[in-house]
């Protein structure tokens, strides 16, 4: 966990992209018919980037087309085909950033900066379904959902309460815990992405857990004899958060208390050293680099990560978990009974789990549930979750749905000469609004 939080401190992120091809069935110039169609949809006529013979058209062709398409719209100053929704409202928002966003933008696209911006403020990685969906689309943009906005604004208000000019109009009620449930490929993980970049941007510090299952699976693990839990000290190594290496050096230790050495993956303990003393004046930095420097104190500088984060005063501080759900089932980790059996051992049997899955305190926290895991269904009230902590995410409004087949025409995933509504409003129903289906049938159907 904290080697990778060092290198995350370099703000040039290297970025790798695995592009999905997607064939498709060759496209012919669409007739005098087909265009009135396609002007009623929301194109426009002056549209002349079509394909007037037979080709594949593949993820190569698509990105030549949208690329003339963008650079003939900047020079003519003009909306480019379905750019406009049929309710007149303009398929990408204008907003420069997240934080400006506002509730008329729900059911647009937002576009960011580039996937290099993207690298550099979300170093941990991104959530599979929105690499997905960049690499498809051959755009870096996102759908603003309400879901997002609610749980921006939420935190927001907390930070920041605003000053309501009477007392006949109460403050809307604020929340700091929350878990994000709902159908699979219904947006959670994008949304809690989302939220972290946002919160990124307005300079909060922010611990970013992008796969809670890496902390239950893989690796050494040892019994620790002082508390009785399972420490994983090669984990609290190599798959830590990445924080801002700037904004951790300003912010000084507040607890100065030994902290207790575990095990070393694979050596055992240290012989004579049953502590590491942390310098007076030292900082949070300070104290990831000693945890990074002696591997016997990564488990136990996660812990005191943990609390120090606790009292933060400087600046708000976000801890954000996806896949949260694997931290209350049983890891992959067992511990022999007998010659022929093993005990599974449960996700809060360790150390790190332990420390980081509880939110019954007063720090801001989400996690977002993962369906495709196979965790399996968990109750409704968790261990150590307020009972009203757990919100669903939505699947796709029909207007949701609209701006999504809009857009995706308007990528040229959608073969744009066959568009209409009533085959985007079959995809809708045929994926009940589900995302990742839409996405995949949206090449197929039209």
């Amino acid at each position: 966990m904290l080697r990778r939080l060092l290198k995350a401190s370099a703000k040039n992120a290297t970025t790798h992209h695995h592009h999905h091809q997607h064939c498709f069935s060759s496209v012919a110039k669409p007739s005098k018919s087909k265009t009135k169609s396609m002007m009623a949809a929301g194109g426009s006529s002056a549209d002349t980037t079509e394909p007037s013979h037979d080709l594949e058209y593949d993820e190569g062709m698509r990105a030549r087309l949208l690329k003339e398409e963008d650079e003939q719209k900047h020079l003519n100053k003009s909306h480019v085909f379905f750019e406009i929704r049929p309710d007149g409202h303009p398929l990408f928002t204008s907003a420069a950033s997240l934080s400006v966003l506002t509730h008329n933008d729900c059911a647009s696209y937002f576009n960011f900066t580039s996937i290099q911006h993207l690298n550099a403020v979300l170093p941990e990685g991104l959530p599979h379904g929105m690499q997905k969906e960049f690499d498809d689309s051959l755009r870096t943009a996102l759908l603003v959902r309400k879901s997002f906005l609610d749980l921006r604004d939420n935190f927001r208000r907390i930070v920041d309460p605003p000053m309501w000019p009477s007392t006949t109009h109460k403050a809307p009620k604020t929340r700091k815990q929350f878990v994000l449930d709902g159908p699979r490929s219904c947006g959670k993980s994008i949304t809690l992405a989302m939220l972290v970049h946002w919160a990124r941007e307005q300079g909060w510090l922010v611990f970013y857990v992008p796969n809670a299952r890496s902390w239950t699976h893989g690796g050494l693990f040892y019994r620790n004899p002082q508390t009785g839990l399972w420490d994983t000290p090669a984990q609290a190594e190599n798959d830590f958060l990445k924080f801002n290496k700037d904004l951790l050096q300003q912010l000084p230790c507040q607890m100065y208390d030994p902290i207790s050495l575990g095990e070393g993956p694979g050596v055992g303990f240290l012989k004579g050293v049953e502590s590491m003393a942390i310098p007076e004046r030292s900082t949070l930095y300070d104290l990831v680099v000693a945890g990074v420097d002696r591997t016997h104190a990564a488990v136990g500088v996660v812990v005191r990560l943990r609390e120090e984060l606790s009292v933060v005063k400087d600046v708000p501080v976000l801890i954000a978990v996806d896949k949260y759900n694997n931290w209350f089932t049983f890891s992959e980790y067992q511990e022999p009974e007998t010659v022929r059996s093993c005990q599974p051992i449960h996700s809060r049997e360790l150390t790190t789990v332990n420390r980081f899955r509880s939110m019954m305190h007063n720090d801001m926290m989400i996690g977002a549930f993962s369906h495709s895991t196979a965790v399996g269904k968990l109750r409704k009230e968790l261990p150590d979750v307020p009972l009203d902590a757990r919100i669903d995410v939505p699947r796709y409004t029909l207007d949701e749905a609209a701006a999504v087949a809009f857009y995706y025409a308007r990528q040229r995933l959608i073969r744009r000469e066959v568009f209409s509504e009533e085959k985007w409003k079959k995809i809708f129903y045929l994926s009940n609004g589900n995302g990742a289906e839409m996405r995949w049938l949206a090449p197929l159907i039209l």
